[in-house]
């Protein structure tokens, strides 16, 4: 049994301002999410991990070998009508957000297709909502904003207008988030390595 709920993905409109996006509540299903945060990894800081990287339990496996299968691949490619078939995934897992995150910002045109799953059981505060915006110099104009909560999920295509952003939140925020990008970029940043990435964790280990 899949521990993502299929039909609502299907029913999801496909919307197309400020670009082509999709926000399905509860796509991680209840039991599901239970298992995922039960096995979630024991991360302690801010900041974006590659799974690789962590130490977590079976049920966490289980979702990660599901989102990188290819029947996952061909279900979005179909959702958004795109050949992501020579384009590789690159997925990271979060579970605290600094003062530092939700800068509005869009993402580079090496990536495709970003998708976002939200892990928290409850959210109650006003910050850490994604928002996809209208106009990148105002957080307040936004077309949809996602409570980063109960296996929400937001999948959009990169575009020129796909600004987004959250308004500030310092705390617990669980999510996967994963991209189709180009080969090219998957390539370079394989050969880079694990530097990097270490760089950039120590550098917001030291903000905080």
């Amino acid at each position: 049994m899949s521990m993502f709920d299929f039909e609502a993905f299907d029913r999801a409109a496909l919307r197309r301002d400020p670009c082509d996006f999709i926000l399905v509540p509860g796509f991680v299903t209840p039991e599901a999410m239970q298992a995922i945060n039960d096995d979630y990894p024991a991360i302690t800081a801010a900041g974006n991990f590659p799974p690789e990287d962590l130490t977590h339990g079976p049920a966490f496996q289980t979702m990660l070998d599901e989102l990188n299968a290819p029947e996952m691949k061909a279900r979005f490619a179909a959702k958004f009508g795109m050949d992501l078939s020579d384009c590789p995934m690159q997925l990271t897992v979060r579970k605290y957000a600094d003062a530092s995150d939700g800068n509005v910002h869009n993402d580079s045109r090496s990536k495709f297709l970003t998708v976002l799953i939200y892990l928290n059981k409850e959210w109650h505060a006003p910050g850490g909502q994604l928002r996809l915006l209208r106009d990148p110099d105002n957080i307040n104009d936004y077309v949809v904003e996602v409570p980063p909560v109960d296996g929400a999920m937001l999948a959009f295509r990169r575009n020129e207008q796909s600004f987004h952003g959250f308004p500030e939140y310092v705390g617990e925020r669980r999510s996967v988030q994963f991209y189709w990008v180009k080969r090219k970029r998957a390539a370079r940043q394989q050969k880079r390595g694990g530097l990097g990435l270490w760089l950039k964790r120590l550098r917001k280990i030291r903000k905080r």
